[in-house]
């Protein structure tokens, strides 16, 4: 490898380490609010409930549109259009008159952030072969912890001195901010041959869709995702009822702990899934525990919550890194082909989260949050066993390709879904 090309891998990985920050600082800062967001509009437990819902709809919705979109015009142009389209759904959203106009600029954002997750992890696979890709998506996920971390404390910060908008507006100032910084730190791919015509992706999607191995993941963790994601989304609020002695601060420091072990959690599961030939094993032991976790919220006292999130953390960060990892190894999702497949993995799981969200709200203000708890960690629990039907082992080059847009290398078109 050439100085050079150490050089633009070095600044690719820091450029999306930044931006994965900064994308996801707008993905939390939300909930550091919410208290104060229910009181300026008088919104109820289930109405912040759809709020937090919107994002991820908005999310889930564009997942699939957006792996359509990396293939056609490229996962670097689309990861910018991306951070442009979230700063600025996410700056207008801080002057919402209402919490249903909130609600729909956070869709919005929710939109944007799905035209960034998976175009932006495809450029790994276009700057780093196989086999040194597990660190690096191990790191980019930390860097979704860092920024979660930030826009918990800062937003609960910025919320409490200068109101909530402020904490919504800066955060999609700062986007817009990365929007202009990274065209040049993200080094241009060059393209091989013409963009694929619409039969060629459909040829590339079609596998893509009928794939056993992507919906098994899909559905396998999409209890896990949407508990993982309430317990740092929605604690600050819980603890606004069951510890009402706490600050809005103190608060915001337990989620903050689960989030900031994702950190050293996410290369650590990277670097596992390199080294494990059954990927799916390392997400079920990891999920498992994980799931009885989320049981526990209610009933532990301040350093109880503080441990069990930092567990919840580091247990975050493994098996969402080799969740990542898995489907670039998928004879139907290799390649330029992984952002279709990790926009399938990231739809079916924010579809189900955005439900469950939903769900979680309307349980929490009907039968009181130990059962709102119970019921995600159940949930949780009960679809880990489909990750059975995973082909969770590493495969072999890929071969039968059609050329590709961007990347020097191709859009494979299997006889058959694994």
């Amino acid at each position: 490898m050439s100085d050079r090309d150490r050089r633009d891998r070095l600044s690719a990985a820091s450029t999306l380490l930044v931006a994965r920050v900064v994308y996801a600082v707008n993905w939390y800062n939300i909930g550091a609010i919410l208290p104060l967001v229910g009181t300026r509009f008088d919104a109820s437990t289930a109405d912040l409930g759809i709020v937090l819902g919107a994002f991820l709809l908005g999310a889930g919705v564009f997942q699939i549109p957006a792996g359509l979109a990396a293939l056609r015009w490229g996962n670097r142009s689309v990861s910018i259009f991306a951070l442009v389209l979230m700063g600025a759904f996410s700056l207008v959203s801080a002057f919402s008159p209402s919490w249903p106009v909130l609600a729909a600029t956070r869709f919005g954002a929710g939109a944007g952030a799905a035209f960034f997750f998976a175009p932006a992890l495809g450029l790994v696979t276009s700057y780093f072969p196989p086999g040194s890709r597990g660190p690096v998506i191990g790191l980019y996920n930390s860097g979704f912890s860092i920024g979660s971390a930030v826009g918990l404390l800062g937003g609960a910060a910025v919320g409490v001195a200068f109101g909530w908008s402020a904490a919504l507006w800066t955060g999609g100032a700062a986007l817009l901010v990365m929007a202009v910084i990274a065209p040049f730190g993200l080094p241009r791919i060059a393209p091989t041959g013409r963009p694929p015509a619409i039969r060629q992706l459909v040829d590339a999607a079609i596998p893509i869709f009928r794939s056993r191995s992507i919906w098994a993941l899909s559905l396998g963790t999409s209890g896990l995702w949407a508990a993982l994601y309430l317990a740092a989304q929605y604690f600050v609020k819980f603890a606004q009822v069951a510890h009402p002695g706490w600050t809005l601060a103190v608060a915001a420091v337990v989620p903050t702990v689960m989030i900031l072990l994702e950190v050293p959690g996410g290369p650590i599961g990277g670097w596992l899934g390199e080294r494990r030939s059954e990927m799916r094993e390392v997400i079920l032991v990891w999920g498992v525990a994980a799931g009885v976790a989320i049981f526990l919220i209610p009933f532990l006292p301040f350093l109880g919550l503080f441990a069990l999130f930092g567990f919840l953390g580091f247990a975050d960060g493994i098996i969402f890194a080799v969740l990542y990892l898995l489907p670039s190894y998928l004879p139907e999702s290799r390649g330029p082909n992984l952002a279709l497949g990790l926009g399938v993995v990231n739809s079916i799981q924010i579809f189900f989260g955005s439900a469950l969200t939903i769900a979680f709200g309307f349980l929490a203000g009907d039968f009181g949050y130990d059962v709102a708890w119970a019921f995600a960690g159940a949930v949780a629990l009960g679809l880990l066993p489909l990750l059975l039907w995973v082909s969770g082992r590493r495969g072999t080059a890929v071969t039968g390709a059609v050329p590709g847009p961007v990347s020097g290398r191709s859009i494979r078109a299997p006889n058959r879904p694994a």
